[in-house]
């Protein structure tokens, strides 16, 4: 019922769960996102989020980008890109066309996924000051390997 924050939390007075900032329906954004907290997209959104925390795409919202790496994904709108995260939720009104890699997936009836879905023990988000003891073993090596060869 109750949690203890993580070191990591307490230092930023964020909550991995929480959304911090909100992008309106009406609101059209083009860059990159990245640091701590949560964010909900209602809006359009073109471009790439490394964020420690939780990214929503609400029903209105749409995200077009190479890759969406948070600690937890929710998604009731549409998302064109690859998705790494702890957490992963597709609601039954969400889209994905990209692939998708994390720890622990969900669905609801009618969500829609093009892509592949791989399942890890543990997930590198790759993101600046990641807890070292959330990281695989050789991950690092492993995607170095995967780029050399791609």
């Amino acid at each position: 019922m109750f949690r203890k924050k993580d070191s990591a939390e307490e230092r930023s007075g964020a909550s991995p769960d929480r959304v911090d900032s909100v992008f309106g329906a009406g609101l059209t954004w083009q860059g990159e996102l990245g640091g701590q907290g949560g964010v909900r997209i209602e809006g359009a959104f073109e471009g790439d989020i490394a964020l420690h925390g939780l990214v929503v795409v609400g029903e209105q919202g749409r995200l077009d980008c190479r890759s969406l790496r948070a600690t937890t994904v929710v998604v009731a709108g549409s998302v064109r890109g690859d998705i790494t995260a702890q957490r992963v939720e597709i609601t039954r009104t969400g889209r994905v066309w990209g692939d998708v890699v994390t720890e622990s997936f969900s669905t609801e009836e009618g969500a829609f996924l093009r892509g592949q879905i791989t399942m890890e023990e543990r997930v590198d988000l790759g993101l600046p000051g990641s807890d070292p003891s959330t990281l695989r073993p050789g991950s690092e090596q492993a995607s170095a390997a995967e780029s050399s060869e791609g």
